[in-house]
């Protein structure tokens, strides 16, 4: 996320406004509700994560351990737990 100056973009009006709450700060003003994408969309890693969860789920129905699946996937054994349940509701 890069920067913009404020002078650059706003009317000096609203800069004025504006310095009345946060003089001299950053601020971070959040896209518009119908602008927002969802979390992951731009990459693969839904997928990745997917494929992961569906792996530690085979392991685990194969008789692998939550602790051995912890260290094999370098995850915590509540993370494990977590997926395995997730799975579980998933593959019904």
């Amino acid at each position: 996320m890069g920067y913009r100056r404020a002078e650059e973009i706003l009317p000096a009006e609203i800069i004025e406004i504006i310095q009345r709450y946060v003089d001299g700060e950053n601020i971070y003003i959040p896209k518009k509700a119908g602008n927002r994408r969802q979390w992951g969309s731009g990459t693969s890693i839904r997928q990745e994560l997917l494929h992961r969860n569906r792996n530690i789920y085979a392991d685990w129905q194969q008789g692998a351990g939550c602790a051995e699946l912890a260290g094999r996937y370098f995850l915590s054994e509540k993370s494990i737990q977590r997926i395995v349940k997730d799975m579980k509701c998933e593959m019904q």
